[in-house]
């Protein structure tokens, strides 16, 4: 199996050590120092189950990796339209893309059936940027439960969880989606085959629609968000709604609000990626997390006052910090 990890970054070469631990022929595509780190050393993983070093084929070239089985992409939702000339080498007729992103993907309903069924969503695939890039045919959907950060260029720290659910858009099990996890799980992550990803996406979703945005306005961590009586109210109802959208959409999470909230208090002080992002003065991935289920939420005809505010907020941070 040839992997290329287009977008090796903190998941990304987590994903990619963990593969070629298990076998599979991995190409990581990364730039600047972490590049030349993984050149030199490969990628040093510090986990509490176990650090390891994997030393898998690393260039920022992706030409010179050429049509993979699998693109693994580690991208942010919001690089996806620009990355055609990064993914073009990397395909073949039947390479399967496994985007690794969080909120709503751009495939959401492709393959969805009902009165929905091939709709774009604006917010997440603008005039139709990212499916004329990736297309929804090629997508393996990937929900990504671990946490990991890069503690300096080339070494990947593992902080939590080693859950990645993968499954079709069109529902169902899929050899490819099958051979997929087997190679993860042989490189010692969980990989579920999920027959129908969306109530994951929803679930992964609760929790980042709410504390990615407020971590950000409140430069809070996600503990100091859950102890503060008047922002664990604000998360409560923006998680309220954002579960009305979803079964409106015919998805159940199967989670409820109480038990989303206390399994980020325990997490304690970490900062979201979104904060990480702002403190960086990277842009702030909030349209795929926040302003899709806004949208989706005019199509269902579901109110989401909250969840209006806290958008209309942030994304006036994210012009301003993009300025």
């Amino acid at each position: 199996m040839k992997v290329a990890v287009l977008g090796a970054g903190a998941i990304g070469a987590y994903v990619g050590a963990a593969l070629h631990r298990a076998g599979a022929d991995v190409h990581l595509i990364a730039r600047g120092p972490h590049l030349a780190a993984m050149r030199r050393h490969g990628v040093r993983v510090r986990s509490p189950r176990g650090d390891f070093t994997a030393r898998a084929h690393a260039t920022d070239d992706p030409a010179e990796v050429g049509p993979a089985d699998y693109v693994f992409l580690g991208l942010k939702a919001n690089s996806y339209a620009a990355c055609g000339p990064l993914i073009r080498p990397l395909l073949h007729e039947s390479t399967a893309v496994v985007a690794a992103q969080n909120g709503i993907p751009w495939w959401y309903f492709h393959r969805h059936g009902g009165p929905h069924d091939g709709r774009r969503i604006e917010s997440v695939d603008p005039g139709g940027a990212v499916s004329a890039v990736l297309a929804p045919e090629r997508a393996v959907g990937c929900v990504v439960y671990a946490a990991t950060e890069l503690e300096a260029p080339g070494v990947v720290r593992h902080l939590e969880g080693t859950r990645f659910s993968v499954g079709e858009p069109g529902r169902g099990v899929s050899d490819r989606c099958v051979r997929f996890s087997e190679a993860m799980r042989a490189g010692g992550l969980k990989c579920p085959v999920e027959p129908d990803l969306r109530d994951d996406i929803w679930v992964k979703l609760l929790g980042n629609i709410s504390f990615n945005p407020i971590s950000a306005l409140s430069r809070a961590t996600m503990a100091q968000m859950c102890r503060h009586g008047g922002t664990r109210r604000v998360i409560e109802i923006m998680m309220s709604e954002t579960l009305a959208v979803a079964r409106a959409l015919g998805c159940e999470p199967g989670v409820s609000v109480e038990r989303r909230l206390a399994g980020a208090e325990r997490v304690g002080d970490h900062r979201t990626s979104t904060l990480q992002d702002l403190e960086r003065g990277k842009p702030l991935e909030l349209d795929v997390l926040l302003a899709a289920v806004v949208e989706l939420a005019e199509i269902t005809g579901v109110p989401v006052p909250t969840l209006r505010t806290v958008h209309a907020l942030s994304d006036l941070l994210a012009l301003r910090s993009a300025a």
